[in-house]
């Protein structure tokens, strides 16, 4: 590990002054210190802002939810108003990590996280996400847990967080601070695909922090849920991984909120599958069909074609557990 500095923060203007100076934002640590043990990450500064005030679940005047920055993700996941209002956020929390580290954990660290590419964290190998312009083993390695969906010739590295997917299909969005003030961005624009610049992740300004992320009220009765695919039970990342929000009335679905994860380069909206359900009524036949789109524009490589399949039979399952019953 790398020599660095240390600042503990308890106020957000010397946050976002210390992140303006170049400081990297900290706080559980469950990532950042990972990469800087491999010398993956290799920052000069570190600014603990572990005591801001940014660590409650509220609900909003319109009745949606916001959750701080700083809420853990056993806090969350336990969070009578998560737990009730939206479920696939807290299914998708408890399918993440191990206990230990959902303890320490934070809603913003984890929407943060940068992959789990194996030629990322190996500092011999050409990485574009670690060392722009240097390359992607990936394409022509060993990619059976690579993207299939929002690649480039750059990066075919997937985004790993499982509530990042429940966001995703919620429509989030995330409140933002920095010099200018807050500001708030849909969370489908948040996390960047890689294009020809995959090192930047997010569309952060120099010096911001991710205060909260709020899910927006939908309508009632909203049953959701959320579906992850990997390849051993306990503490692992998704092959492929689905969520999922129907409102029905009078046995027709008014509205559908689907994405997927450990499929794309960040978390996959998916509107065909989405425009395919709504005004239609709940059937077999219905989840089948609408899940056959999932896979839409996906671009396989050399050895994960079988998540296209796979990804359309994680769709229709988890389509036909929250929305077969009503």
């Amino acid at each position: 590990m790398h020599p660095f500095s240390y600042t503990h923060v308890s106020d957000t203007r010397a946050a976002i002054a210390a992140g303006r100076r170049g400081g990297r934002y900290i706080a559980g640590g469950t990532t950042l210190v990972d990469l800087m043990r491999e010398t993956v990450e290799r920052p000069e500064r570190l600014v603990d802002i572990s005591g801001l005030p940014l660590d409650e679940v509220t609900v909003t005047e319109r009745g949606g939810l916001r959750i701080g920055a700083l809420v853990t993700m056993a806090e969350a996941a336990a969070h009578p108003k998560v737990r009730s209002l939206y479920p696939a956020i807290s299914q998708a929390l408890e399918l993440s990590a191990s206990a230990q580290l959902r303890n320490m954990a934070t809603i913003g660290g984890n929407i943060m996280q940068r992959t789990r590419c194996t030629y990322f964290r190996d500092v011999t190998a050409a990485c574009n996400k670690r060392e722009p312009g240097s390359g992607c083993a990936a394409r022509d390695g060993f990619n059976r847990t690579h993207a299939i969906l929002g690649t480039s010739d750059h990066c075919v590295a997937t985004h790993p967080s499982d509530v990042a997917v429940a966001f995703a299909a919620l429509e989030a969005r995330v409140h933002l601070l920095g010099a200018d003030g807050e500001r708030r961005v849909p969370f489908a624009e948040f996390l960047l695909r890689p294009a020809r610049s995959p090192h930047r992740e997010q569309a952060l300004r120099k010096g911001e922090l991710v205060a909260a992320v709020e899910i927006p009220a939908l309508p009632r009765p909203l049953r959701s849920g959320y579906l992850k695919v990997r390849d051993r039970q306990s503490y692992e990342f998704a092959l492929t991984s689905a969520a999922v929000a129907l409102h029905v009335r009078g046995g027709v679905i008014r509205e559908a909120k689907v994405a997927a994860g450990g499929v794309g380069t960040v978390p996959w909206k998916l509107p065909a599958v989405e425009q395919h359900l709504v005004g239609e009524r709940p059937t077999d036949a219905l989840w089948a069909a609408a899940a056959q789109k999932a896979a839409d524009g996906a671009r396989p490589l050399a050895h994960n074609a079988f998540k296209v399949e796979l990804l359309k039979r994680t769709v229709e399952r988890q389509l036909r557990t929250v929305g077969g019953n009503q």
